[in-house]
């Protein structure tokens, strides 16, 4: 099992994706921009299933949301654990602010996660060539590539936006954008960065943040760090 310590702020409508990806043989950056035959080559490296999938794991999570200018926030502290037999599961041991985005957001996201986990859809959310099509694909800085994504379909689990590659490995780095679909009539707009690294050779989330707008209270955040 892996184990992580998790400083974690989680807002609104945001689970992590589903992720596969498989560092592939050295590949540089120009390599990537030769042909199309090159650049078909990189995305199939980066859809490869994982040589180390994340299959279980034991994390603590301190959650965090504000509104309202941050007049209104809330955080909880979760111990997270997710194995094949038990699934999801969580134990708030402690709580802090309001009560109301305590339970309508912070514990909401924890049961909204633990039932993605018991549903059959979840491989609707996941970066595969049945939810999104990979576009083009350009140089970001000295070590990374940035490949534009569209969701082919509206949901509020996929993202219209980028993906941030290494360019050598094929390990996912960073993902930005927004939501395809707003979750609700009050919220308008969720804009969601999520960051990844290997931790024991696992491709796992390090961090995320979002910003939403709601209306009548206006922007509400969030962020979120795996240790």
């Amino acid at each position: 099992m892996v184990t992580l310590r998790t400083r974690v702020g989680i807002a609104l409508v945001v689970l992590p994706a589903v992720i596969g990806v498989q560092p592939g043989s050295a590949r540089g950056r120009s390599a990537v921009e030769q042909t199309p035959a090159v650049r078909a080559e990189f995305i199939d490296r980066f859809l490869a299933p994982d040589d180390v999938p994340l299959v279980s794991y034991r994390a603590f999570r301190h959650l965090t949301a504000s509104t309202r200018g941050g007049k209104m926030s809330a955080s909880i502290d979760a111990w997270t654990t997710l194995d094949a037999t038990g699934g999801f599961t969580f134990e708030v041991t402690a709580t802090e602010g309001s009560g109301l985005i305590q339970r309508r957001v912070l514990i909401a996201a924890l049961e909204a996660e633990r039932d993605a986990v018991k549903g059959t859809d979840r491989g609707q959310s996941a970066l595969t060539p049945a939810n999104y099509d990979f576009l083009g694909i350009s140089p970001d800085d000295g070590r990374l590539v940035k490949m534009d994504v569209r969701p082919k379909r509206k949901n509020v689990m996929l993202i219209d936006g980028a993906l941030f590659i290494e360019a050598d490995s094929a390990d996912l780095v960073r993902l930005e954008g927004e939501l395809s679909k707003r979750p609700s009539f009050w919220t308008r707009r969720v804009r969601v960065v999520r960051e990844y690294d290997r931790v024991e050779g696992v491709h796992v989330p390090i961090k995320m943040s979002s910003t939403a707008d709601v209306l009548i209270v206006g922007a509400s955040t969030f962020s979120m760090t795996y240790r």
